[in-house]
């Protein structure tokens, strides 16, 4: 099957198996801040922006986004610097590997919620695993990106 797409303001045209799930038709075309661990929806790993909406591609088929527009880590590379620089400057990034997924999802509370609370961060971004930190080094920093300066 042929499907076409933008991807990061790039228009393709690729072919895909019936059955091919868009994380790894991604990662067979370069785009390696794809990753996957759980292959159950449930870490977070493999998000991409669908429509400008976070969607975990590990779960989409490839056929399903057919038309569409997505972005990946690699077409926010600005914006996700400057979050990765508060990241290490607020001392949660550990190992690095669930970083991808976890700075999409961020980069995208920031486009949807304005002033969010604790509670709305920590709900936004509880599909997030990290195996290393205990998420409150993350809380800080998201908070710093976001310029949230107090529990609300």
């Amino acid at each position: 099957m042929q499907i076409e797409l933008i991807i990061n303001e790039k228009k393709v045209h690729w072919d895909v198996a019936a059955d091919d799930f868009l994380a790894d038709t991604l990662r067979s075309h370069g785009y390696l801040s794809i990753k996957k661990a759980c292959n159950t929806s449930c870490c977070g790993l493999c998000t991409v922006w669908v429509e400008g909406q976070p969607t975990l591609s590990c779960s989409m088929l490839s056929i399903r986004a057919n038309g569409k527009k997505l972005t990946t880590l690699e077409g926010v590379q600005k914006e996700a610097t400057e979050f990765a620089q508060i990241l290490t400057a607020e001392g949660a990034e550990q190992c690095g590997f669930c970083s991808p997924g976890f700075v999409m999802n961020v980069l995208a509370l920031k486009n949807e919620l304005e002033n969010p609370t604790d509670e709305e961060i920590i709900h936004y971004l509880t599909g997030n695993l990290c195996r290393c930190t205990g998420y409150m080094g993350q809380l800080r920093a998201v908070k710093t990106y976001l310029g949230v300066n107090s529990e609300q």
